[in-house]
């Protein structure tokens, strides 16, 4: 976390602990790419060896015979008939082979790219069917600002609410368990009044004992107007207020509860990046603080409700089991630059150590909308880890603005997220990288972002750069849920 000014230095990940070697240098833009094709020694004359003939015949040499024009026509007539004849021979084969060997035919539905396809009464039934359980694993969801459920219907291919009539806390517990969550952290389900849905699932009670989704079917209509919000955590709860919060200028120590989510992750008894929790279980990273040998589990210590770098060398710290990199992150762009940490023990939650909201489908943030960034990163290009906990608010810069050719120059991907003063001053630096990017809204807070990269730490037109949540959170979802 950094609120000085400085000479921009070349493009650094934020990172406070690399074992690795930097980065080479990249080749010189305008460099030809291509190897050299051509000699640029003028070639050799080449020397004729004149042939002198030993026979010759007494009959005259016959005439070379004529090309008519009616042959030559024919000839480009049958070329052009051979080519459509092969082009519609495999028009067809495709065809053939598509209404023969293809099974999702009709209303069938695949199973991920396993090639794999389902009936869609298979689809949301509590059985998994799909090699990968692709079938369970895209039932439910959370949307907007109001943790609407929706639940998904493979007939209609659409998501819609689910009304409140006759809904009641199992059921809750059994969608919020087929997100990945734990019974255990199970917050609430409650009616919400929205009239601007047009189509909903509704419960049949009558159905009997049998999976949830096998009991819900559509319905133009819901007796009790109100859909289902479902909490299936009580997240984005600080034990400090706001007010105190809204006077960040330039960057501030922390005080404890302030950001509760906050962790800080360590390799040999040093800080390395930053992290959020969002379960017991689960915290967010970003993905290029876990590549190489830093993928190993067993490297990692957590420590979380602890503001101070130095206390925590006092403490064991809590072990890794799992880490996930996003299967797509690409360690030069830094395109979906995202990772899950689950550990060996859940954490207890306290008034210090509580989980951050990830953001719901349907949520979208707004340019200039006031973001707070937190880390014990350095506090200036160059710097050494802060001991202490720092942060800073940063408003957030819109994509296109960010991708000008004097900030980013189309650097800025979807899977990422602007945000700072683009005249400098306030920024993350080395070491914050996995750190949240949050924002207040609907009096909870929300992760926004982990932080990614940058050039230069609060360099004028050069923004930190985070990893877009948005993007992510069905990502998350799925692998909790996968690695329960």
């Amino acid at each position: 976390m950094t609120s000085t000014l400085g000479p921009p230095p070349p493009y650094y990940e934020n990172r406070g602990f690399q074992p690795e070697p930097p980065y080479a240098a990249r080749p010189a833009a305008g460099a030809h790419p291509y190897p050299q094709l051509f000699s640029t020694n003028p070639p050799s004359v080449p020397s004729y060896i004149p042939r002198v003939a030993t026979h010759q015949s007494t009959r005259p040499a016959a005439p070379p015979p004529r090309r008519t024009c009616a042959a030559s026509l024919r000839k480009t007539i049958i070329i052009i008939l051979s080519i459509l004849i092969v082009i519609c021979c495999a028009i067809a084969a495709f065809f053939i082979w598509y209404f023969v060997e293809n099974n999702c035919l009709s209303s069938l539905i695949e199973c991920g790219s396993s090639g794999v396809c389902m009936s869609p009464s298979q689809w949301c039934d509590g059985v998994s069917d799909c090699p990968n359980g692709e079938d369970e694993t895209r039932c439910v969801r959370l949307f907007g600002p109001n943790f609407i459920l929706q639940v998904y219907s493979p007939v209609s291919k659409a998501w819609y609410p689910v009304c409140q009539d006759d809904w009641n806390d199992d059921y809750g517990k059994i969608a919020c368990k087929d997100m990945g969550y734990s019974v255990d952290t199970y917050f609430y389900s409650r009616g919400v009044p929205d009239v601007s849905f047009k189509s909903y699932m509704k419960l049949n009670t009558s159905a009997g004992n049998i999976d949830l989704y096998k009991k819900l079917y559509t319905s133009g209509s819901c007796g009790t107007g109100s859909v289902v919000s479902l909490r299936c955590i009580e997240c984005g709860l600080a034990s400090k207020s706001a007010s105190i919060m809204n006077r960040i200028v330039g960057g501030s120590g922390a005080v404890l509860g302030q950001w509760p989510w906050q962790v800080s992750l360590h390799v040999q008894g040093t800080h390395v990046c930053g992290g959020s929790i969002i379960t017991p279980h689960w915290l967010v990273t970003a993905a290029h603080c876990v590549e190489g040998r830093l993928s190993d589990p067993h490297s990692w210590r957590v420590y979380a409700g602890i503001l101070n770098q130095d206390e925590m060398l006092f403490r064991s710290g809590y072990k890794v089991q799992l880490i996930i990199s996003h299967p797509d992150y690409d360690t030069d762009s830094k395109d979906n630059d995202v990772a899950l940490m689950k550990l060996e023990t859940p954490l207890s939650f306290t008034e210090n150590v509580r989980p951050v909201c990830l953001p719901n489908p349907g949520m979208m943030f707004q340019p200039n909308q006031q973001c707070w960034i937190s880390g014990w990163g350095a506090e200036y290009q160059g710097g050494k880890t802060s001991n202490n906990l720092n942060y800073v608010a940063v408003p957030l810069i819109e994509r296109s603005r960010c991708n000008a050719v004097y900030i980013y120059n189309g650097m800025i991907l979807p899977t990422m997220i602007c945000a700072g003063d683009l005249a400098g001053g306030i920024d993350s630096c080395q070491g914050d990288s996995g750190g949240p990017l949050v924002t207040h809204h609907h009096s909870v807070w929300w992760l926004v972002g982990d932080t990614s990269w940058g050039t230069g730490c609060a360099t004028p037109n050069k923004p930190g750069v985070y990893g877009n949540m948005t993007v992510f959170t069905d990502w998350i979802y799925k692998n909790m849920q996968a690695n329960r």
